[in-house]
Parts: C-alpha cells; structure tokens; sequence
C-alpha cells in the first residue's frame, strides 16, 4: 500500500514538473517570438538616440554607445519655418474628425441594417460585404477623378468627409453583429413606454453599443493617422501634411538625409496609438469579444 502511494506521488510530481517545463518552454517561445516581431520598432526608437552619421554604421548594435537628443531637437524644427508640430496637428484634426464622422454613420447604418426591413436590404448588405473585400487601390483612380470634379483636391475634404457616410464596411458590420446581439425585447418594452423608432436607437441601442462604438473609434483613429497614401494624392500644400506624410520630407534622394530626425519624429508620432492601445485595450477586447448584452 504504502509502494503504491509513493508511485502514484513519484507520478503526481512528474506530471508537475512537466506541465512546469512545458510552460517554461511555451513562454520562452512566445517572448522570443515577440522580441522578433518587436526587433524593427525597438531599433528604430533606440537610433533615433544615436548620432546621426552613427546610426547605419553601427546598425547591428541596437543600444547606443552615445546618447543624444539632437535628432529631436532638429526634427521637431520642421521644414520652411514650418515646426514639426504643425504636422502632428493636422493629423490630429484628419484622424479625430473623421473618426468621429466613422463612430456616429457606422452606427446609424448599422442600426437601420439591424433593426428595420426595407425594399433591397440583403442587396445593400450584400453590397457593403463586397467592399469590405476590396482593395483601396481598386477604388482610387474613380475616387481621384471624383473629388477632382468636385474641387476637393488640395484640401482635407476628402480625407474626411466620405467617412460622414459609413464607407468602411468593417465598423458597419461590427456593429450589425453587436445590435444583432441586443434583445428585442428591449425595443418592445421601449415602444411600449412610447419611444420611437429614434428614442429607441437614442435610449436603447447607443448606451449598449458603447463597447462597439469605443472599439470603432480606436481603430479608426488608427488608420487614419497612419494613412499615407490617401494624403499622399490630396494635400498639396507642405504646410497641410500629416505627420505621416510630413515624414518623407527628411529624406531627400538628391542630397543629405537626416535619419535621425525622421526616426526620432517616427518615434514621437507612435506615441498616440501607443497610448490609445495601453489605456482603451480593455474596451478594445469587450468590443470584439462581446455583443450585445452580456449573460
């Protein structure tokens, strides 16, 4: 009896310490993976530290022999008397009031989808379906010569005002799913008490969608202040750029680069999306994760 204890505690432990090393090995194959990932990012922050004229010629050391702060302090005086701040705050506008204009037409379409039957609905799901699948660059030579006819080139206009009318199916179809998630029940009790078809959409469906909503919103942001290519076709003014376009000023092909600068503004201009995912990664998750109602 006391033989057979001892080998059913001999295999306890052994079970142990195998989970123990397996979870060893998992985690040390997770953080390896992730330093690998990370590697591009974390040497772009730590040589925009390192002089200049350095920064190539001692591109396998990552951490900086000489520290300095003269690539900031040169980025952040900008181009032709125009401070590199200017740029941070026309992204900011662009990604903020489009953002907005994403958060509020997203939710509305998303609404009608979910809680009306209309003539040609599935048609109109359909349609918005499709051009989730679609590339962008499919949809910009019409888009250009569109704006073009209405004079819209040169401005922010069409880096913000298409985003008033839910284009980018993702948002819409996340928030179908989250509505689809929200009892009827809810919509019949509000009725009953007098509500209509808005005071429902108002006092029912908004405070429930606000995971939704927040989940929108951040990625949203995201891809708008990282957006190149679209300021790229329409800002023609130096002094309009985005931070992400304004970027490609410290490289000039026909003489000197300033690297530093640009990996130190690069830095600097990560820091918002940083900051959202840190502090709004809760809402993110319960946005993605959940619907509707929780049980």
């Amino acid at each position: 009896m006391t033989g057979a204890v001892k080998t059913k505690k001999k295999s306890l432990s052994w079970e142990r310490r195998k989970r123990i090393v397996m979870r060893v090995i998992y985690h040390a194959l997770v953080m390896g993976f992730g330093f690998v990932m990370i590697y591009p990012l974390l040497w772009m922050v730590l040589s925009s530290f390192k002089p200049t004229n350095t920064i190539f010629t001692t591109a396998g050391q990552i951490i900086p022999s000489v520290w300095t702060l003269d690539n900031y302090a040169n980025g952040l005086k900008g181009f032709g008397k125009i401070p590199f701040m200017q740029f941070f705050a026309n992204s900011l506008f662009i990604s903020v009031t489009a953002t907005i204009g994403t958060v509020i037409s997203s939710a509305i379409v998303a609404y009608g989808f979910s809680r009306t039957r209309f003539r040609g609905r599935g048609v109109l799901f359909a349609a918005m379906l499709v051009t989730m699948m679609l590339p962008a660059q499919v949809l910009m030579v019409p888009q250009y010569l569109w704006y073009q006819k209405l004079n819209w080139v040169g401005t922010y206009l069409p880096l913000i005002v298409p985003y008033f009318f839910a284009v980018q199916g993702f948002f819409v179809y996340l928030n179908v799913n989250f509505i689809n998630g929200i009892p009827r029940e809810l919509d019949e009790a509000a009725k009953i008490d007098g509500c209509s078809i808005y005071g429902i959409f108002l006092r029912i469906i908004v405070p429930l969608l606000t995971p939704a909503l927040i989940t929108s919103g951040i990625f949203s942001f995201i891809w708008r202040w990282d957006d190149f290519l679209s300021a790229l076709l329409y800002v023609r003014s130096s002094a309009m750029y985005p931070a992400s376009l304004a970027l490609k000023l410290f490289c000039d092909p026909s003489s000197s680069s300033d690297y530093g600068a640009m990996f130190a503004m690069s830095t600097l201009s990560i820091l918002p999306v940083v900051l959202i995912f840190i502090f709004l990664q809760k809402y993110l998750v319960e946005g993605i994760a959940t619907s509707g109602l929780k049980g």
